[in-house]
């Protein structure tokens, strides 16, 4: 017998006392929160005391980056930073790498260059990074040397006391659009996001601060990118920005539970938050901002998967189109389901009318006329990409079972590009004759990301391979901990005579992450795809399922 899990048996900041609360209660703007408008289960000095922590940095220290993934947003306690507004700082400052090409010369020599040992690293390099250790391996920041010549060479703004930021990237699932570094010692309160999401809930407030930032920073661009409210002039823009309603369902850590419910066969969308039902009648359109979300239609006493929406893509359009144009409600023809978590805005049916609808030359496409003519093997295998949730995959490595015959030209030729040592197994989850192999798939939701301490593993610039900084990994696991499809591996590392690297403290053997990064220096790309000889092997997409069936088929 044991007590059930509670949320706060793991508290953020092991540390935070009760004089650290009070204080914190006095503190603006947290001073400005009605404690009394929070909930016996769900008091704020709960929520100080489990969803915070008090986090120092000396100066130089980077406390965000630009492109970089996160759950948690900071409050100035004390001190100085500084945001880079233009230009961005170089990508070596950040803790990442500049992916070069290879030349062909170069890329041949590995052949004959790789070292009969496993995992040999030239630990030089370990020295020129800007690194500082902070009082634990996942505390780890990178630091900028000289702070004068950044604030000299960039455009930046002052945060000082009381300034929050971080919230909007933290509750959305969205990357960081700037990169934040302390100008002098800072002291910030760290609030991961289930507390935002509870500060939020319980204080009107905060929760419209966070929804006015939004629709000032961020909606307004999104909304001009979209071909519906694309050539809107700027007052009527903001008319629809201010009209929209923001919603969350599902989990945002859904990896976490993914990975336990993985096995148990709580499958399908009876089992997934619900959206919105099929029958019911909408009013207003969803537009999904981060997240996937499973559309499905009823099939006698199941469900069956239409397809999938993600970033970009929206919900009940055509059918609020119908009630437009023949003047009755119109029933919705299918249901939406969380996929783990999904944000979305919602315009409501009274704006779509006034400048939406009226534009239109056409009847808005829906996905489930367009799975009409879809076989059943088809949606067979796109059930199972959506249970296992390889959609998520920009890059997954899919083989052709009825091709390959085992002869492992893939793996050699993996590692042959990375120092003797492959980056994935050949092995993976089955359908029929297809596998995913236990290959990074280069997420359009990058979970791995998220809480990286010194931005290792990051996206490249060019191409948006998901790739880790060796130099500025610190063997801390977050990686590979979060990766829901076990891709990430860490291993022992040795110097360039053989020896493992030992912990100058404890002995213990360092690691690093390792993992595909889609052969990005290699100038033919993918060495796995190019060295199947009866191509069996290759790296596909599941964001456009119509792609992937030609792609298989």
């Amino acid at each position: 017998m044991m007590a059930r899990p509670q949320r706060w048996d793991a508290p953020f900041g092991q540390d935070m006392t009760d004089d650290d609360v009070e204080k914190l209660l006095r503190q603006y703007p947290i001073s400005l929160i009605d404690k009394d408008k929070f909930p016996q289960h769900t008091p704020l000095e709960g929520i100080l005391r489990n969803d915070t922590r008090i986090v120092r940095y000396q100066a130089g220290d980077i406390v965000v980056r630009s492109g970089d993934y996160g759950n948690s947003a900071f409050l100035v306690l004390d001190g100085t930073l500084r945001v880079v507004i233009a230009p961005e700082l170089p990508r070596d400052l950040l803790g990442r790498q500049d992916v070069a090409r290879k030349g062909f010369f170069e890329a041949l020599t590995q052949l004959w260059t790789n070292r009969r040992v496993p995992e040999v690293r030239d630990v030089r390099r370990y020295n020129r990074s800007a690194m500082r250790a902070g009082g634990d391996s996942s505390r780890s920041v990178v630091f900028l040397q000289d702070i004068p010549a950044v604030l000299d060479r960039h455009q930046t703004a002052t945060l000082g006391g009381g300034a929050l930021f971080g919230e909007l990237a933290a509750l959305g699932r969205v990357p960081r659009t700037a990169t934040v570094f302390a100008e002098s010692e800072a002291r910030l309160l760290e609030i991961r996001w289930q507390g935002l999401r509870e500060i939020r809930r319980y204080d009107e407030s905060f929760r419209k601060r966070i929804d006015e930032l939004y629709r000032e920073n961020a909606l307004k661009v999104a909304l001009r990118e979209t071909p519906e409210f694309g050539g809107l002039d700027e007052t009527d823009l903001q008319e629809v920005a201010n009209s929209v309603l923001f919603e969350t369902h599902g989990s945002f850590d859904w990896y976490i539970s993914y990975q336990r419910m993985r096995g148990a066969g709580k499958e399908g969308a009876a089992h997934e938050p619900a959206i919105a039902r099929q029958g019911d009648y909408p009013d207003g359109v969803l537009m999904v901002r981060a997240g996937f979300a499973r559309l499905s239609i009823a099939l006698g006493n199941g469900d069956r998967t239409v397809t999938y929406l993600g970033a970009g893509d929206h919900f009940a359009m055509s059918e609020l189109y119908d009630s437009w144009v023949e003047g009755k409600p119109a029933p919705l023809r299918a249901s939406l389901t969380a996929l783990g978590y999904v944000d979305v805005v919602r315009v409501s049916a009274p704006i779509l009318e006034k400048y939406v609808f009226p534009r239109l030359a056409e009847r808005p496409r829906s996905p489930v006329d367009a799975s009409a003519a879809r076989a059943l093997t088809d949606d067979a295998l796109l059930e199972w990409a959506v249970s296992e949730r390889f959609i998520n995959g920009t890059q997954a490595m899919l083989i052709d079972l009825d091709r390959c015959v085992r002869c492992d030209d893939c793996v050699r030729a993996c590692a042959s590009t990375h120092g003797g040592n492959p980056r994935f197994v050949r092995h993976g989850r089955t359908f029929d004759h297809w596998m995913i192999a236990n290959a990074c798939m280069h997420c359009a939701d990058p979970v791995c990301m998220i809480g990286c301490p010194t931005g290792a593993i990051h996206r490249t610039q060019q191409g948006g391979m998901v790739v880790i900084n060796d130099d500025t990994c610190i063997g801390c696991g977050t990686c590979a901990s979060s990766c829901p499809y076990q891709n990430i591996r860490l291993v022992e590392i040795r110097d360039e005579a053989g020896n493992v690297l030992l912990d100058r403290d404890t002995q213990a053997p360092i690691n690093k992450a390792t993992k595909c990064d889609l052969c990005a220096a290699n100038p033919g790309g993918p060495a796995c795809v190019r060295a199947c000889p009866h191509d069996a092997l290759r790296r596909v997409g599941f964001h456009d399922d119509d792609v992937f069936r030609k792609r298989v088929s």
